[in-house]
């Protein structure tokens, strides 16, 4: 791998690279993020290795494994080009028929294909969909590129960018256009990047850091992971672009140990960059001089607010400090330190090429270009989706998702995080951007967004992430450690039936506390979660406290599960998976729930054939009498066993 010394050796090596590949030629690309390894996509990528070799078509096609796709719930999946055919849900089996009927036959897996609500099959990737309302500017690449290979990232004009900065723009000029195209970063906070960028190059000091923060830990989020695992270039290529504005020459990666293909791949990638000389001394012959570090952070999720990281990677306890100064001031050892998560760096380069107009023409009056979620719960099509801000709620769960599976209602939409809102279904008409969510008591976040529906407890919500988040609150200040956790321990009592009359008040009260007294952003962000429920789903609240009753029926202290005796078919599937021994019965005797006995566990209601729904929640009312003994099973037409 030969050095490049200067732009024009950067693009003669794109001109190579591009000339050595055949448009037409056939390439299997085979998504290889992690959740497509979850679904053994190596033992498909090895299948299709293993096939091509034994049908001889070695060499007459290509073979390239992907990061992901985003469409995480159907893979593996398999798109062949040049026709974009896509196959989901493709295991090691299918290979023959894909390679013997599409590669040699030139005809499709009709059932390979996607279904659309009709019953049509869709061929193309692009039309899916799922990803036919997605605007994919920044993740789009990763379906296309080999996250291990720097040449598909440079073939598809990658570091194009840094060779403009670096030639044909002056420092103060990258920065003057990130601020025009009024980048906000994608990490929560939604702050400016461009200014955080000026602040940091006009700080005192020779020394500046630049820090890219890949401590993605929020549940259910994985947006970051997957841009890392599948397009690590356009990271460091954002990075080093921002390192040349600001003025620094050392750079940091501070990412999860738990996410181990993407320290596999961003490793790969930093010592490919390092051979072309993309990093390093006289970055392509302009004598800017950049390299660097990869820091593996423990997991705590307290580390992803600016300062505990960066006290992390000073070798000590990842714990946040007071803010007298900003971190872009006074950041690592001290020294101006610029933080900017996964995304926002990858969105650099396209800024830089296509200009700051080109960005502003996406999005809202103050939330420019796209933003990458990670949509997931109650909703038919779950995984990453990339649109324009300002697009709605509704949009986003109902064209792209699909809706509410097994056709229920929707209740609420949690965006932002443990640390975000639940919003109801009377707000899915609003545009999602930084401000409207902030305006309805929500917040953008990193980009997590959790649908829900009738099924789910709102108290029940709020607890489980206010238990997520008194776990991981650092304990330093007093407000959050505190506060929370008697939040928590009301929340606990209002969900086992134990909750006091002014409880609802309390908890508003402590809300206030912790977001106005806390540290960091972990606390007086986190009471958004028990104060955006309250708002917008009060009865339920008081459903508990007054009633005794969770009107969802999840709540394990407040409910009782009950045998309809006219319903019941004897099938004994609920006695055999009651993991207590709690129902009582036989083949042709109606079953009885023993309710001292029942751990409220839902296993009899899970198991019961839709059929014959005979298993009823019973919240806040007597559970009716049991049938007598050994009362026979009245058999209904056609369900005989």
């Amino acid at each position: 791998m030969a050095q490049l010394k200067s732009p024009a050796d950067l693009d003669r090596t794109r001109q190579q690279i591009i000339s050595r590949r055949d448009p037409a030629k056939p390439c299997i690309t085979i998504c290889s993020g992690t959740a497509c390894h979850a679904y053994a996509s190596e033992k498909t990528a090895t299948a299709f290795v293993n096939e091509i070799e034994r049908n001889g078509l070695k060499g007459k096609v290509d073979i390239r494994r992907t990061g992901c796709h985003g469409f995480c719930e159907r893979g593996p999946i398999v798109v062949i080009f040049p026709e974009e055919v896509c196959y989901l849900g493709v295991k090691p089996n299918d290979i023959p028929e894909i390679i013997s009927t599409t590669l040699v036959g030139k005809e499709l897996v009709d059932r390979l294909l996607y279904e659309d609500s009709n019953g049509e099959r869709v061929v193309h990737e692009g039309e899916i969909p799922f990803y036919k309302h997605q605007s994919r500017i920044v993740f789009g690449n990763n379906r296309l590129i080999d996250p291990k290979s720097i040449d598909d990232y440079i073939a598809l004009g990658g570091y194009s960018a840094l060779s403009k900065a670096l030639f044909e723009m002056s420092p103060e000029e990258v920065v003057e256009t990130v601020k025009r195209a009024n980048l906000r970063g994608r990490g929560g906070g939604g702050f400016p990047t461009g200014k955080k960028w000026e602040t940091t190059r006009n700080a005192p000091g020779e020394i500046k850091y630049v820090i890219v923060n890949a401590d993605e830990g929020d549940p259910g989020a994985y947006m970051d992971r997957s841009l890392l695992e599948g397009n690590p270039h356009s990271v460091l290529e954002g990075l080093i672009i921002g390192a040349y504005a600001i003025g620094s020459h050392e750079g940091y990666v501070y990412v999860r140990q738990e996410y181990p293909l993407a320290v596999e791949n961003l490793f790969i990638a930093l010592n490919q960059a390092r051979e072309y000389g993309l990093l390093g001394k006289n970055i392509l012959g302009s004598g800017f001089n950049f390299d660097v570090t990869t820091h593996r952070g423990a997991g705590a999720f307290v580390s992803g607010e600016s300062s505990a990281l960066m006290t992390a990677l000073e070798g000590k306890v990842g714990e946040p400090r007071p803010k007298y100064t900003r971190t872009a001031v006074s950041g690592i050892w001290e020294r101006p330190s610029n933080l900017n998560n996964v995304e926002t760096w990858a969105t650099v380069p396209l800024i830089i090429s296509k200009g700051a107009d080109w960005f502003t023409s996406i999005g809202t009056a103050g939330s420019k270009g796209t933003k990458i979620f990670s949509l997931v719960g109650k909703v038919n099509n779950t995984g990453l989706v990339e649109v324009p801000m300002g697009m709605t709620l509704r949009e986003i769960i109902y064209d792209i998702g699909g809706g509410i599976r097994q056709g229920k209602k929707f209740k609420a939409v949690q965006t932002g995080g443990p640390s975000g809102g639940c919003l109801p279904e009377g707000l899915l008409d609003i545009p999602v951007d930084f401000d409207e969510l902030t305006k309805v008591g929500s917040m953008m976040g990193s980009g997590g967004m959790i649908v829900m529906d009738e099924d789910n407890c709102m108290v029940d919500v709020a607890r489980y992430f206010l238990a997520f988040l008194a776990e991981e609150s650092c304990g330093k200040c007093i407000p959050c450690r505190e506060g929370i956790r008697q939040m928590l321990h009301i929340l606990n009592r209002i969900c086992d039936g134990q909750g006091q009359t002014g409880d609802i008040e309390l908890l508003e009260e402590l809300s206030e506390v912790v977001r106005d007294a806390s540290l960091c952003a972990l606390g007086t962000t986190a009471p958004n979660p028990v104060l955006s429920t309250i708002r917008y789903f009060r009865d339920e609240y008081e459903a508990h406290v007054k009633e005794r009753r969770c009107p969802a029926g999840v709540c394990k202290a407040l409910i009782s599960y009950y045998i309809q005796p006219e319903r019941c078919q004897a099938c004994l599937r609920c006695l055999r998976e009651c993991p207590v021994g709690a129902i009582t019965g036989d083949k042709n005797l109606v079953h009885v729930i023993d309710q001292d006995k029942c751990t409220r566990c839902g296993t009899c209601l899970e198991v019961c054939p839709p059929r014959f729904a005979a298993v009823l929640i019973f919240s806040g009312e007597p559970v009716p009498a049991a049938p007598p003994q050994g009362t026979k099973v009245e058999r209904t037409k056609g369900t005989q066993q």
